[in-house]
């Protein structure tokens, strides 16, 4: 709010400065005596203003053209190309002032002032329709074809003019300006008020403080257009200061045109980003941070050779579905935010408190001791629960109950830990106790493990992995789009492996390269082989790991397999994770030579990496897809909901397409519909099937 108020300040003060200017111009053919001045003088001025104009003119042109070109809206688009046509005839009308002939042919004072008039009035009338218009994205394809009907009008118009020049009324004769000069200057002006007012009232609800910029530079050229109208020469102070009045509505021009198109969508991709990476790490309810940040602090913690013990204590409080069933979600949620208030009120400074979602709590302990030195703090926090909570004028006790797991015995990794002090204080609640202590009841499998590595070196020549597919479907239409080619490995002995079990090893061992390279071959065979059957074409949607994506000459060999089996580019789309495009050099490099093959890119589990925006609008990719986890409990969890709708809006603004993943019912499908995403992919449509299967069911019919 505050930058509108200062531009509406600029603003009024243009006004009033132009009025105070024109009285000054009357009363300075007495003060300012130039009717003896060298013309030549006059003439300096009006080329150095020239100059800068045609200057100017270029700089708005080449922010349209060559600034983030991939991404357009339609004020960029036109007013670029609006400023191209005048930066040509202000180039013109400051060769002429200087006397260079065009084309063979002399040109005059009366030439240079058509040029300028029809700059002006192009300039004006072009700001006038163009932010009159409602702004939106347009497609990159827009470019070339709007700036070469411009380059081709704006030739046709200078051939006319010079070609027809001789026809067109003097507008100097005998040093003195002809009556069309004021009639054209008068319409130019009204032209000019005349976006000013279009301005106002397309904004009268709210207005960006770029478009005040705009208004501020329209009120200059009108301005000037009324000094202009008092001179009867362009020798004359009036003129003179009519120019430069002009002249300072480029500046304002350029630089609004910059903010409007530029800087603000930059803040604007900067603040969804601050929203973003604040619902992603942040509990929306209580305003706490949320099960991932607990993950990453401690991570860091745990890499901190000397902080010494460090407990996890997940807090549950009992008897809340009763709570929340008997006196309204509102109320529940309401609950939640004082249990979170009282608990974060009573921690230590560097004892920190999270939310786990739902009806849990966590706090990391660091510097423990021992366990029991948890466990006393545990209770002593319980004990500030003896205090009832005021909800609605009504008093409530409430109790908790805690599992706790210490760092290093019972976890050498954060999702360990946190993951075995709720499983022990789901124990405690089970049992009625009110702390509970993680106690692993054996070890790690570890030579179960490394059995299954070497299992999985020998599974691909022995043909035990098989890929299913899970269909992409048209949240607005209902038809399959697409399909997912996901691994499965068949184990002679175990039966089917957990892909979440098996695929973390292949990424360890280095084997992912090689099974990475056969599903890509797989996958495509089995779609070209369903198109020559004479079904529908659709786009297959393959996974690459980080090995794969790293390998210098990918983008090489899945051209050469794609070649090999005949698939068209287009119908093969590549899944890369967020973790992967953390070398940003590397990563762009990489993506640019996949879109130059004219596959799809597409981010799988969109929301849970750390994606700058600011990287992420100038990547070369086509499609964020939503991480089941947010919409798992987009119906239970406001803050997966608002993360979804937030991801959703934000491919919406860079023009990507966008999937969810993990529709599981109806309820989620109309929430995802009516967040706008394209397509989405989940156990509610179909689970991943066989290649049998998938015909049968979603091909043949």
């Amino acid at each position: 709010m505050r930058p509108r108020r200062i531009e509406e300040k600029r603003t009024i003060r243009t006004a009033l400065w132009g009025i105070l200017v024109f009285a000054a111009a009357w009363l300075a053919e007495w003060l300012i005596p130039l009717q003896g001045t060298d013309p030549r003088v006059f003439l300096t001025i009006y080329i150095l203003l020239g100059s800068c104009c045609t200057a100017a003119s270029f700089a708005i042109f080449s922010q349209g053209w060559l600034l983030f070109s991939h991404k357009l809206s339609r004020y960029r688009l036109y007013t670029a190309a609006l400023f191209l046509c005048v930066a040509v005839f202000d180039l013109l009308q400051t060769l002429c002032l200087m006397g260079v002939p065009l084309l063979g042919t002399g040109m005059n004072e009366s030439d240079a002032l058509w040029l300028s008039l029809l700059s002006k009035a192009l300039l004006t009338a072009g700001v006038f329709y163009i932010y009159s218009l409602k702004d939106f994205m347009v497609h990159i394809s827009h470019k070339s074809a709007v700036f070469s009907v411009t380059a081709v009008a704006t030739a046709m118009a200078v051939a006319v003019f010079i070609g027809w020049r001789r026809e067109l009324p003097q507008l100097v004769v005998d040093g003195q300006l002809s009556p069309v000069v004021r009639y054209a200057v008068l319409l130019i002006g009204l032209a000019a008020l005349g976006g000013v007012a279009s301005i106002v009232y397309r904004g009268r609800k709210e207005r960006a403080p770029s478009l005040l910029i705009i208004i501020r530079a329209l009120l200059y050229v009108a301005i000037g257009q009324a000094l202009m109208m008092s001179a009867d020469s362009m020798y004359e102070i009036g003129f003179l200061l009519g120019s430069l009045s002009s002249g300072m509505s480029y500046y304002l021009l350029l630089k609004g045109v910059y903010r409007l198109t530029i800087e603000d969508p930059f803040r604007e991709q900067q603040r969804m980003e601050a929203k973003m990476n604040f619902l992603a790490f942040h509990d929306d309810l209580t305003g706490l941070p949320n099960k991932r940040r607990l993950t990453e602090q401690l991570g860091k913690l745990m890499m901190e050779r000397n902080s010494g013990k460090t407990g996890v204590v997940v807090f549950n409080i009992n008897r809340f579905k009763n709570i929340n069933d008997s006196l309204g979600h509102q109320a529940g949620d309401r609950l939640l935010q004082l249990v979170g208030d009282r608990l974060k009120r009573n921690t230590l400074p560097k004892e920190e408190l999270f939310s786990m979602g739902g009806d849990e709590f966590a706090l990391i302990m660091p510097s423990l001791a021992d366990v029991e030195t948890a466990i006393r703090r545990i209770r002593s926090l319980m004990e500030m629960f003896e205090e009832p909570l005021t909800i609605d004028d009504g008093d409530y006790h409430i109790t908790l109950c805690a599992g706790v797991a210490v760092y290093p015995e019972d976890g050498d990794t954060a999702a360990q830990l946190v993951q075995h002090a709720d499983t022990a204080v789901h124990h405690a609640k089970d049992y009625g106790l009110d702390v509970r202590h993680f106690v692993p009841s054996m070890q790690r499998k570890a030579k179960e493990r490394l059995k299954l590595e070497n299992d999985l070196r020998k599974a691909l020549e022995r043909r035990e992995f098989y890929l299913e597919y899970q269909p992409l479907v048209s949240l607005e239409t209902g038809e399959i789009v697409g399909m997912e080619a996901l691994l499965r490995w068949k184990h002679p002995k175990r039966g089917n492996v957990s892909p979440q079990e098996f695929i973390p090893l292949a990424e360890e061992s280095g084997q992912i390269v090689q099974l990475g390279e056969w599903v890509l071959r797989t996958a495509c065979k089995q779609n070209k082989a369903w198109q020559d059957a004479g079904y529908k074409p659709i786009c297959v949607s393959i996974n690459l790991s980080m090995r794969q994506f790293l390998q210098p000459h990918l983008a090489d060999s899945i051209g050469q397999i794609l070649q090999e089996i005949g698939l068209d580019p287009k119908y093969v789309e590549l899944e890369i994770t967020e973790s992967m495009t953390f070398d940003k050099e590397t990563a762009f490099e990489q993506l640019r030579r996949l879109k130059e093959l004219g596959v799809f890119i597409s981010i799988d589990d969109f929301g849970t990496g750390y994606s700058s925006l600011h990287y992420l609008k100038n990547m070369p990719i086509d499609r964020l897809k939503i991480d089941r986890s947010f919409v798992n409990e987009v119906m239970s969890d406001h803050n997966d909901a608002a993360i979804v709708s937030t991801i959703a809006s934000m491919a919406h603004h860079l023009q990507l397409k966008v999937t969810a993943e993990g529709v599981e019912n109806e309820e989620q499908l109309r929430f995802l519909k009516e967040q706008r995403c394209h397509e989405g992919q989940g156990y509610y449509f179909s689970k991943p099937v066989p290649p049998a299967d998938f015909e049968k069911a979603f091909l043949l019919h």
